[in-house]
């Protein structure tokens, strides 16, 4: 009895855990080039509300990918977040459609996309600043609907971002 009831609590603790799908890649296409980030995909209800909370780094070129499965309004908070975030809204097609730069890490503000989108990627904070990324860049990953790469913009490769 005891031994079921053990593996019962380790199911629910594994149940309740939220799963990040990944890692995997992602470009973002700018007007300086192509620049490559390694992601983690929150494509649940319970990794999209747990996100990056209670991680206190991230590699320069990381980042966590929400998936919202529609296109949708979407706001986002730094609660128990202890780093601060470049948050890019995106549409469907996998354009920029606006950002938010360094979210303050542990505040309840919501940041709010200025049109529906289908995700947002989370940067570390200061990185779409540094790397030139700005609303209309695109974002290359399979998520995104498939539209043409080459749409007038430079198409050489970004070194990869290092840490500070």
């Amino acid at each position: 009895m005891f031994r079921c009831v053990i593996i019962l609590l380790a199911l629910l603790v594994a149940a309740a855990t939220p799963a990040f799908a990944g890692p995997t890649t992602l470009e973002i296409i700018t007007d300086r080039g192509r620049v490559e980030f390694t992601i983690e995909i929150a494509d649940t209800a319970a990794a999209r509300q747990t996100g990056l909370m209670y991680r206190d780094s991230m590699p320069a070129d990381h980042g966590m990918l929400f998936d919202f499965e529609t296109t949708q309004p979407v706001a986002m908070w730094m609660k128990n977040t202890l780093i601060p975030l470049d948050m890019l809204f995106v549409a469907a097609d996998g354009r920029i459609i606006n950002i938010i730069k360094r979210a303050a890490p542990l505040t309840l503000t919501g940041r709010h996309s200025a049109a529906p989108v289908r995700a947002v990627l989370e940067l570390n904070g200061g990185t779409t600043d540094r790397l030139g990324i700005k609303p209309g860049d695109r974002l290359i990953h399979p998520l995104f609907i498939a539209s043409p790469l080459h749409d007038g913009r430079a198409d050489t490769a970004l070194p990869a971002p290092h840490s500070p």
